[in-house]
């Protein structure tokens, strides 16, 4: 089945910038008296009318076209008939040229390697009039790299960190401070946290977003009766530098915000997406002895140097638990520090349950997975990306938008063990990979989701020249039957072809809902 798609170009990201430099700002000079023939050119004519050429100038303006990238239009103003010449420092070691006429805008884009803040010069010179002026244009890349930050908590309304203490009231919010929180910076742009509902009495959601906003319509965690629930977020940070966390609840719940990084406009670390790839299943012995992880014991998991590169400084992880003996959790950390008193993966007794990571690697490349019951458990980790500061993918924050929802969209629930392909950004080049919630609901027996590249493009689907997908062994979420459970994807594009496949790996249907929070893009 095919899902309506979206032109990111169309969304458009929330964060794009325009810049402006008038032509006041522009700094005329005399040039030396030019020799041969460029002198000679200049007629009698020419010298009473330009006389110098004193109006000379530029007006310069300048929007974000890519996490990356700018376009510049430079207008020349000039009483002067002859071809000027436009020359253009980008601030970045690099440069341009063109020729130009009085009073033609001529525009061109530029890609900066790295993120951060330029000082763009652009110079029209008249050489017949011995003129030269020049005009300097303060601007920055829009997109947002990531920085690690070990995993810490930000808000527990159980005992009153980060808010007062007490549970959120019914569809209340509570603010968490992100900025200049501990060792955050003032300038972050987005941050990732790994959000738990618990102590709740009664079905609901949680809607996390920018504080100081509108709140969307979208959910990032999604919760029955005594339940507790955990879900990776990432979200732009408000203007005041909060976050907002929604109980959509009829009774109060408590919530646990935890931190495992933050994106600012700053060079740090790109990310990669990857075709899911499984690094860890204790059942087998796949990257850790076969066995179950003891009560309250640790495994370290060398993924550096193995399943993504040495420079990697964070993974992205799908981290399931299956066959737990006992209540309990896990926690994801980078080797070579004490455990924190965070969660990444809340379970029960004989529970299978799938949660995004987004964790530090270690100097030796090393994750710790501690399991947090006092019984065993199984335990299996899917790499989905790395941040590394050899990767470009920049992120970019989208108004949250629900894509998918197969409870109104009048073909019904998924069917069983079929998948739903969904063009996103089709034909649109470095764009690298989305960030994605799916949740799953309405589900009839046990299964889980997968996601995926798809290999078609949207072309071969019209014209029936597609080939079938391979079927994806990696999960994104699991469930019993009689649950809804979300989880963030952060899903590669599997490049210009921008089409995504959600396979409903259960032997009975099920109902999807896809929310799209933000893209990674290239230089």
């Amino acid at each position: 089945m095919s899902a309506p798609g979206a032109d990111l170009a169309k969304l458009g990201a929330s964060d794009v910038k325009t810049f402006h430099s008038p032509k006041e700002r522009s700094v005329r000079k005399t040039l030396p008296a030019a020799k041969g023939k460029a002198a000679a050119g200049a007629t009698a004519q020419g010298a009473e009318t330009a006389a110098g050429n004193p109006e000379l100038g530029l007006v310069l303006d300048a929007k974000s076209v890519s996490a990356h990238g700018i376009e510049l239009r430079a207008q020349v103003v000039s009483v002067a008939g002859a071809t000027l010449k436009v020359t253009y420092d980008w601030g970045d070691g690099t440069t341009d040229g063109t020729d130009a006429y009085p009073g033609q805008e001529v525009s061109l884009k530029h890609s900066y390697a790295e993120l951060g803040e330029y000082k763009v010069k652009v110079t029209v010179t008249d050489t017949v009039n011995q003129a030269e002026s020049v005009n300097e244009l303060p601007l920055s890349t829009v997109g947002s790299d990531f920085t690690p930050y070990a995993p810490t908590r930000l808000l527990d309304t159980r005992e009153g960190t980060g808010a007062p203490r007490g549970m959120v009231q019914a569809y209340s919010s509570t603010k968490v401070k992100i900025a200049g929180n501990g060792k955050i910076p003032a300038g972050v742009t987005a941050v990732a946290l790994n959000v738990t509902a618990t102590n709740t009495s009664n079905p609901g959601h949680v809607t996390v977003f920018p504080g100081g906003t509108t709140r969307p319509t979208t959910s990032n965690v999604n919760f029955v009766a005594a339940q507790t629930v955990p879900n990776m977020v990432i979200v732009p940070v408000g203007k005041d530098g909060t976050v907002e966390l929604y109980n959509g609840s009829w009774t109060p719940i408590d919530l646990i915000a935890d931190i495992t990084g933050y994106f600012t406009r700053t060079a740090a670390s790109g990310y990669t997406p990857m075709t899911p790839v499984r690094a860890v299943d204790t059942r087998s012995g796949q990257g850790a002895p076969q066995g179950q992880v003891g009560g309250r014991k640790t495994i370290g998991v060398q993924l550096g140097g193995w399943y993504v590169p040495s420079s990697a400084t964070a993974v992205a992880l799908n981290v399931t638990v299956t066959n737990p003996r006992e209540d309990g959790h896990l926690t994801a950390y980078p080797s070579g520090q004490q455990a924190p008193n965070t969660s990444n993966v809340n379970f029960k007794a004989k529970q299978t349950v799938a949660n995004s990571v987004i964790v530090p690697v270690g100097p030796d490349g090393k994750v710790n997975i501690f399991n947090g019951a006092w019984a065993g458990t199984d335990v299996i980790v899917d790499v989905v990306g790395y941040y590394s500061p050899d990767s470009s993918g920049a992120f970019m924050s989208l108004a949250p938008r629900r894509m998918l929802d197969t409870r109104a969209w009048g073909y019904g629930p998924m069917y069983a063990r079929g998948y739903i392909w969904m063009p996103i950004s089709t034909d649109e080049e470095g764009i690298a990979g989305y960030v994605l919630n799916t949740t799953v609901t309405n589900t009839q027996q046990d299964g889980f989701l997968s996601v995926a590249p798809d290999p078609n493009h949207p072309s071969a689907y019209d014209n029936g020249t597609d080939v079938f997908p391979t079927r994806p062994t990696a999960s994104t979420l699991n469930w019993t039957a009689g649950q809804t459970v979300p989880n963030l994807v952060q899903a590669s594009s599997g490049g210009v072809n921008g089409v995504v496949d959600f396979w409903n790996q259960s032997w009975a249907t099920t109902d999807l809902i896809v929310d799209m929070f933000g893209y990674y893009e290239t230089k």
